[in-house]
């Protein structure tokens, strides 16, 4: 794996980044701070550099959630990496009739009654058709079983859902599927770091008390996906911690003032911090990783959709993949 993937990081003094994320309890204030590892924030501008280019392959890709600016953004790159943006998506019914300008492109909108319909045309006129889904939590497995239904090879970039039953979906299907909680080539790599730590060094953390706080853009409507993948590597590694512990902040007062989102991100961010405590509070550990805008997830989205059409062409005898898998393949542009 190229050390360009990972994440930036460094041992900070004691205390230094608390002027954000405080307050999480009160023993986290009053004990002594020892140093922590701290993944650095990445903004859209520091990745201008990193910017999706030209591919060296084209083919059609369908952005299934143009109206929103996620989905928006994976279009665009798109676009700027060669590839052929279909100028069709899928909405609510609410706006259905719309059009979103993708660059000199034109992307219409569909609603709910057409999509079957419509999916079938799409795929009889463009038959190395890749899709991305960027919807909502609530439309995750019914879109995932019209995908596998038409046997469109596909990359989920929606969080939500019950994943258990997209892997069984996709896997019933025999279909061609990228899918992963996270997007983003960098946080992706300190995942791959979190999964190893806990394959190799089970049991490493027990007793460990764990406290977790993620920050997103208020209309994210559930937990992170990256915050639950990184919670089960901690409790592999021996830290009772459950879901519903997990602190959400919604709230633009408090991301502002005690995150420490910057105000012009506060429409698209992922923040999160985990705070490991030994049990008699002498040792602690902290992870964190920030992403201001949403340039990271649209170039390594885009990278999981070349990847699976080169799946999809060298007819691959392993059908469901991850952003790990994009990884290790070490095409990433």
């Amino acid at each position: 794996m190229s050390s360009s993937l990972l994440p930036q990081c460094a041992v900070i003094p004691r205390g230094a980044h608390l002027r954000h994320w405080r307050l999480l309890s009160p023993q986290r204030n009053q004990m002594m701070r020892p140093s922590s590892i701290v993944c650095s924030q990445a903004t859209e501008s520091s990745h201008k550099s990193m910017a999706v280019g030209s591919s060296s392959v084209s083919f059609p890709i369908l952005v299934n959630g143009c109206t929103g600016k996620m989905g928006k953004a994976v279009a665009e790159a798109a676009v700027s990496a060669g590839l052929q943006l279909v100028p069709v998506s899928f909405s609510s019914q609410a706006t259905a009739g719309r059009t979103v300008q993708v660059g000199s492109k034109e992307i219409q909108i569909h609603g709910p009654s057409e999509r079957d319909y419509v999916f079938a045309s799409i795929i009889d006129e463009f038959p190395d058709l890749i899709v991305v889904d960027y919807t909502v939590p609530d439309a995750v497995n019914e879109n995932a079983k019209l995908y596998s239904k038409l046997g469109v090879p596909f990359v989920m970039g929606t969080t939500g859902g019950d994943r258990q039953l997209l892997h069984k979906t996709v896997h019933d299907a025999n279909v061609y599927a990228v899918i992963s909680p996270q997007m983003g080539k960098q946080v992706v790599a300190f995942l791959a770091a979190m999964e190893i730590m806990a394959e190799q060094f089970p049991g490493a953390f027990s007793g460990y008390s764990l406290e977790v706080m993620e920050s997103h853009q208020a209309n994210k409507l559930d937990t992170s996906g990256t915050a639950k993948a990184v919670i089960a590597c901690f409790q592999k590694l021996g830290v009772s911690f459950d879901l519903d512990q997990v602190q959400q902040i919604r709230d633009p007062k408090l991301q502002v003032d005690m995150v420490g989102v910057p105000q012009e991100h506060l429409s698209g961010h992922a923040f999160h911090l985990y705070h490991l405590t030994s049990p008699d509070q002498t040792v602690s550990f902290e992870f964190q990783h920030n992403v201001c805008g949403r340039s990271i997830y649209a170039e390594g989205t885009i990278d999981a959709a070349i990847f699976l059409h080169k799946k999809v062409q060298s007819k691959a005898d392993q059908k469901i993949y991850n952003m790990i898998d994009v990884l290790r393949e070490g095409n990433m542009r």
